[in-house]
């Protein structure tokens, strides 16, 4: 098997000749962009050598101007396309990085959900994300109507940029959610005004044809919230140990969808374990699946100085 051919297999839950696997990071900033990104991410495949090849966004949406009160989210938010500068910019990134990159890998890229995206202009402008959050919030709930439509103007350029991933030919979307912590939006603020949005942006990957990676962070997370994304998903990642929800107990969350993870991204053995306690820790997380309907990773993008050491060897342990 190559190895798209074993990720589609496990997407798929067919049997594999063993369980494929997937790591990402945040390059440091002056490593994230240009030529030195390329070369990032190359260097990064190589010598980890994962199934699966993961390009990580970082031309965000930008600053639209000074934004202070709802009104001015409301006002400023310009539309986004596949024709803005910063658009254009992570799709050249992603082909040149797809034009050096191992051809028999499974290849994703990276797209920022609702939330994320339309706080982007408010962090690029300076404000904190703790901020940034709140504010989205409250701004919703005094404008409905007018802040919906500003983000809609956001959400169309995400559902561009998920179609522009495919034809510049990835397999596919790893979409990192966020905004169902319970200390921001009630369930009925998320069910009315992100979960809509989130999945037009999901049902944008699977109309080019591609697969959709569900990524859901942050601490506090009401996963119920997301039960709903599961007919858009393909493969599920969530924070375990941010959420708190187990790979159990995400297995009756998102029935018969594969999973990717297994072990945490910032702390456990892949910051200071043994080889050996790597091996074991992989090996426990294939045996719990029967080497189906799961592909190993981490809940979430490692640390920046994470060991690539470590992660090669969690990475063999998967081939062993």
């Amino acid at each position: 098997m190559t190895k798209r051919d074993r990720v589609i297999a496990a997407i798929n839950g067919k049997t594999v000749d063993h369980v494929p696997c997937s790591f990402s990071l945040h390059f440091p900033k002056e490593k994230a962009f240009g030529e030195a990104g390329i070369k990032s991410h190359l260097d990064f495949f190589s010598e980890t050598d994962t199934d699966i090849l993961k390009i990580m966004n970082e031309n965000l949406v930008p600053s639209c101007g000074s934004i202070i009160t709802g009104d001015d989210y409301c006002n400023r938010i310009k539309p986004v396309t596949l024709h803005s500068p910063f658009m254009q910019e992570q799709i050249q990134f992603t082909k040149e990085i797809l034009d050096k990159a191992d051809p028999t890998a499974f290849s994703i890229g990276t797209l920022h959900g609702t939330t994320a995206s339309c706080i982007h202009p408010l962090e690029k402008m300076g404000m904190p994300y703790g901020e940034a959050r709140i504010f989205l919030v409250e701004m919703l709930r005094k404008k409905p109507k007018e802040g919906l439509a500003a983000m809609q103007r956001i959400v169309d350029g995400m559902c561009e940029l998920a179609q522009g991933y495919i034809a510049a030919g990835l397999d596919g979307v790893y979409f990192a959610s966020l905004g169902a912590e319970k200390r921001y939006f009630t369930d009925e603020e998320f069910a009315e005004w992100i979960a809509p949005l989130d999945m037009q942006i999901m049902q944008a990957v699977k109309d080019a044809n591609g697969y959709c990676f569900l990524h859901m962070c942050k601490d506090g997370l009401e996963m119920e919230r997301y039960r709903n994304y599961a007919p858009l998903a393909d493969v599920v990642n969530w924070g375990v140990f941010e959420a708190p929800l187990s790979l159990e107990e995400g297995r009756r969350l998102f029935p018969g969808k594969t999973i990717l993870g297994g072990l945490p991204n910032r702390s456990g053995v892949l910051v200071d374990g043994s080889d050996n306690q790597i091996k074991k820790a992989v090996k426990d997380i294939i045996k719990t699946f029967s080497g189906k309907g799961i592909i190993v990773g981490a809940d979430c993008t490692l640390a920046t100085e994470q060991d690539m050491h470590k992660l090669h060897v969690a990475v063999e342990a998967c081939r062993k």
